[in-house]
C-alpha cells in the first residue's frame, strides 16, 4: 500500500510557520494511592505535560468519593479518567456496575475525559441515561494488542466508536512491521472527529511522535523511561527534547534512521537538535524496519524526505534506489538516502569518509605530528572485520588511500567475495587469532560484535591486538568495547565509532537540509557519551 498522505509539501523554510501545535502530551499516572498520584501530577505538570491520564485501575484500593475529589482538586492539570479492566489490558478484574458509577462520579465531580472501552460503551451510556456535564468528553476507545487491522477494518472500527457516543475517538493497535503505521495515518488524517490513534510496540514509535502531523487529539508521554501504560511510549522528555514535539505540524518532514535494531543510535539526537538551531521543519525518527522494500514502497510520499541506513540493510537499500552516488556503488552499500520532490530515491554513502578519516587521523597523532605526503594508511596492511556494508565502505575507502586490505568474516565466502573487489586477503574469523604477518597493522571492527546489549563480546583475542598499531570500532554504544579496552591494554592506539558516527553525519546532514553540517554542535552533543 502507498502512504502519499502529503500535507502542503514544499521546500523547507527557515523556522517558518514553527510554533506550537494543538495536540496534547498526555501523561499517565499510575500509582498505589492518591496522594501517591496527585504527586505524580505535579512532576508530570514540571515536565510538560498537557493532561494526565489516571489510571484508576492501578491504585491498591478505592475509595470513589473522596480519592476521586482529591484526585480532581489537587491535578494541577487537566484530566483523563480510565478504569480499565483485565479484559482490555488493564487492573480492574471487578464489578462492571462498580466500574461505570467510578466513572460517572470523576465526571460530575468535574473530570475533563473520561475513557471507555468500546465494548461497554452501549452498557455505560445506558447506567448514566447519556447524562454528562457539557464539560467532560468522552472518550471511547478499543485495543488490539495482537495487530494492526485493515485500512478498511480501521475505517469501520472508528464508525462503530462514533456510534457509541464518542466524543473523542480513540484507539490503539500494535504494529508487527512498521507499515502498519502507514495506514493508522491515513485513519487519523481523514478523521471528522477528535481522534488518538497509536500503534503499540517498537515498530509504531512513529504513531506516537509524528500524531500532531496527521492531526492526532493527544499522544501519551510517561514521566520515567520503562514505566508506561502500553508498549512503546516514549517519555515526556523524548517528546519535548529529543523529538522537539511542540514544533511539528502538517508541513514537518520526516527523516529517520532505518536498521534493525536501531534504538541505541543517537542519531535523532544529533539531527533533532541541529534541525532546531537551524530553524529546520523537520523530526528525525527511530525506523525499526524488518523489509526495506516494503517500507519504501508504502512510505513513498516526499514528506518522509531523508533516511539514514544502518545495520543489516545497507547493501539491500542500495537495491532500492532510483541513483546512486559513484563511490557508493563501488562500495555496494549506502548509509544515506534521499527522497527527491519527483518521489526518486538516491542513495550515497558517507560511512568511509568518517571512518577512514578518523583513523587517518588517529594514525597521525600517534607518529608524535610528523607530516606525510598522501595518507598514513598508505602501504599499511588494514584489517577488516565484517563483509556487510559497513565492511565494505571500509575495505574501499581503505584501498583507495593505498592500504592492502585483508577482509576477516565469519563466512568465509563473503570475506573472499569482498576480497576480491578490493584486491584483498580474505580469512575466517577464527584465523584471525593466528593472522599476524607483520607489525604495525590496523585493524577495523564493522559488525556488531560487542555492541549493547553483548558487551563482553569480542572478536579477536587479546593476545592478537599486541600486532596492530591502531584499532578501529564502528560501534558507538557503548563508546569504549571490550574491544578497544583489550587493544588500549595491549598498546595500540584507538579511534571509536563515536568519531565516525560524527563525521558520516555531517555529510548526511548536509544532503538533508542543503545547510553546512554543525560540526562543533555534533561534537560537543556526542561528548556526553
Amino acid at each position: 500500500m502507498e502512504f502519499a498522505v502529503e500535507s502542503g509539501v514544499r521546500p523547507m523554510e527557515m523556522g517558518v510557520g514553527m510554533g506550537k501545535n494543538q495536540t496534547l502530551i498526555c501523561a499517565p499516572i499510575m500509582a498505589d494511592t492518591a496522594d501517591q498520584m496527585v504527586e505524580l501530577m505535579h512532576k508530570a505538570k514540571f515536565k510538560g505535560a498537557d493532561i494526565v491520564e489516571v489510571r484508576l485501575d492501578h491504585l491498591k484500593s478505592l475509595d470513589p468519593r473522596p480519592d476521586i475529589e482529591v484526585l480532581i482538586r489537587q491535578c494541577p492539570l487537566p484530566t483523563l479518567f480510565t478504569y480499565r479492566p483485565t479484559w482490555e489490558g488493564g487492573e480492574y478484574n471487578g464489578n462492571e456496575n462498580s466500574r461505570f458509577e467510578a466513572l460517572q462520579l470523576a465526571m460530575e465531580l468535574g473530570a475533563d475525559h473520561i475513557d471507555i472501552e468500546l465494548k461497554a460503551a452501549h452498557e455505560f451510556m445506558n447506567f448514566t441515561r447519556g447524562n454528562k456535564p457539557e464539560k467532560c468528553k468522552i472518550i471511547v476507545s478499543s485495543h488490539n494488542y495482537e495487530y494492526t487491522p485493515s485500512a478498511e477494518e480501521l475505517g469501520n472500527l472508528v464508525a462503530r466508536i462514533q456510534a457509541a457516543g464518542a466524543d473523542i475517538v480513540k484507539f490503539a493497535t500494535t504494529a508487527q512491521d512498521i507499515t502498519d503505521v502507514a495506514r493508522v495515518f491515513q485513519i487519523t488524517v481523514h478523521s471528522q472527529v477528535p481522534i488518538i490513534a497509536m500503534v503499540m510496540g517498537e515498530r509504531g514509535l512513529m504513531s506516537r511522535i509524528l500524531c500532531p502531523k496527521f492531526g492526532g487529539y493527544l499522544t501519551f508521554g510517561t514521566l520515567e523511561e520503562g514505566k508506561v501504560s502500553a508498549p512503546g511510549q516514549p517519555t515526556i522528555d523524548e517528546l519535548i527534547s529529543l523529538y522537539n514535539f511542540r514544533y511539528i505540524d502538517t508541513d514537518t518532514k520526516v527523516f529517520g534512521i532505518i536498521g534493525k535494531p536501531v534504538s541505541h543510535s543517537k542519531s535523532p539526537k544529533l539531527y533533532n537538535r541541529a534541525f532546531k538551531e537551524d530553524g529546520i521543519n523537520g523530526v528525525f525518527v527511530h525506523l525499526l524496519v524488518d523489509d526495506v522494500n516494503k517500507f519504501f514502497d508504502t512510505y513513498s510520499s516526499p514528506d518522509f524526505s531523508g533516511f539514514s541506513c544502518t545495520i543489516p540493510h545497507k547493501e539491500v537499500a542500495l537495491a532500492r534506489c532510483d541513483e546512486v552516488d559513484p563511490v557508493a556503488k563501488s562500495i555496494g552499500a549506502v548509509n544515506c538516502l534521499i527522497r527527491r520532490l519527483d518521489g526518486t530515491l538516491f542513495g550515497c554513502n558517507t560511512d568511509y569518509v568518517g571512518a577512514i578519516s578518523s583513523i587517518e587521523i588517529g594514525l597521525q597523532g600517534s607518529q608524535n605530528g610528523a607530516t606525510h605526503i598522501g595518507s598514513p594508511l598508505a602501504g599499511k596492511l588494514f584489517v577488516v572485520i565484517g563483509a556487510g556494508g559497513a565492511g565494505k565502505a571500509l575495505a574501499y575507502g581503505a584501498k583507495e588511500k593505498g592500504a592492502r586490505v585483508v577482509i576477516a568474516n565469519r563466512s568465509y565466502d563473503r570475506a573472499r567475495d569482498l576480497a576480491e573487489l578490493v584486491g584483498g586477503k580474505a580469512l575466517t574469523l577464527t584465523e584471525l587469532n593466528n593472522f599476524h604477518p607483520e607489525t604495525g597493522m590496523i585493524l577495523a571492527n564493522t559488525t556488531s560484535i560487542g555492541m549493547q546489549p553483548n558487551i563482553e563480546e569480542t572478536p579477536i583475542s587479546k593476545e592478537a591486538l599486541r600486532n596492530y598499531e591502531l584499532v578501529f570500532d564502528a560501534i558507538y554504544t557503548p563508546k569504549i568495547t571490550r574491544l578497544l579496552r583489550e587493544a588500549q591494554e595491549a598498546g595500540s592506539k584507538i579511534v571509536t565509532g563515536v568519531e565516525m558516527f560524527i563525521g558520516q553525519a555531517y555529510e548526511q546532514y548536509e544532503r538533508f537540509t542543503g545547510l553546512p553540517a554543525p560540526k562543533q554542535l555534533f561534537t560537543d552533543i556526542m561528548a556526553d557519551y
